[in-house]
């Protein structure tokens, strides 16, 4: 295992690992700020399907599990 992955508090550090959280959080800005009044619905129809599609395009590319946390078991 390389160190990228082992903090001693048991989190990645690797930053790709971020992503989906991020998107996830990003997701749910845009419904607030919709809630909110600040984006139209017209935005927000277009947004969350595009955000959850480069969730999945992510997963699908990082083939489950990153090289650097591959021997983590």
């Amino acid at each position: 295992m390389q160190e990228c992955c082992s903090t001693g508090a048991g989190m990645c550090k690797c930053p790709h690992h971020k992503m989906v959280p991020l998107c996830i959080t990003l997701i749910g800005l845009a419904f607030l700020l919709h809630a909110l009044g600040v984006l139209s619905s017209s935005f927000l129809e277009i947004a969350w399907p595009v955000l959850v599609m480069l969730i999945g395009l992510m997963k699908l590319g990082a083939g489950g599990m990153c090289s650097c946390c591959g021997d983590k078991k």
